[in-house]
């Protein structure tokens, strides 16, 4: 009788990008264990898991945290899929379609005193159980660091791995 093995599956469990994401958002690995409810030699091994599966080191250890390295900023646009992906499939699965949680909104003053109010007023009465965090700055904020979820602003961004569309408002 011959045993007949089956290639193992190289491919990294789901879970661990989740934690990849977490590390990136919080900064830390106890900040990521917080956010999963997770300790911190979990979310520790989780990321070695992931380094050693993706041939790549993605977090150089420092005294302010865990800092992304560039193969981390390389993947990172796919890891936000993966997660707005996930985020997906559980809305769909639900019973309900409700549209909830919480949206960081950064744009001009400008834009969000004269032109945000009726358009973010029309989409809070579709849509009640969503939140609106509305950051009123010239500063152009970080949207790789999770400083806001959307950024209207009225330069280049810089920022490739984003979405961007450019609005003429009359």
């Amino acid at each position: 009788m011959v045993a007949i093995r089956k290639p193992m599956n190289s491919d990294p469990d789901w879970t661990l990008y989740r934690t990849f994401a977490a590390v990136l958002d919080s900064g830390s690995l106890s900040g990521a264990g917080r956010l999963l409810g997770m300790t911190q030699p979990s979310v520790s091994r989780h990321i070695d898991l992931l380094e050693a599966a993706l041939g790549s080191k993605l977090f150089l250890r420092t005294h302010r945290g865990m800092s992304p390295t560039e193969a981390a900023e390389r993947i990172r646009p796919h890891v936000d899929i993966l997660t707005a992906s996930s985020a997906a499939i559980k809305r769909a699965a639900s019973r309900t379609s409700e549209v909830a949680g919480t949206v960081r909104i950064s744009a001009t003053e400008v834009v969000g005193t004269e032109y945000l109010p009726p358009i973010l007023a029309t989409i809070r009465r579709a849509h009640p159980a969503l939140e609106i965090d509305l950051s009123l700055s010239n500063f152009v904020e970080d949207l790789l660091q999770r400083q806001a979820d959307i950024a209207i602003r009225m330069t280049e961004p810089k920022q490739l791995s984003r979405f961007c569309r450019k609005y003429f408002w009359e």
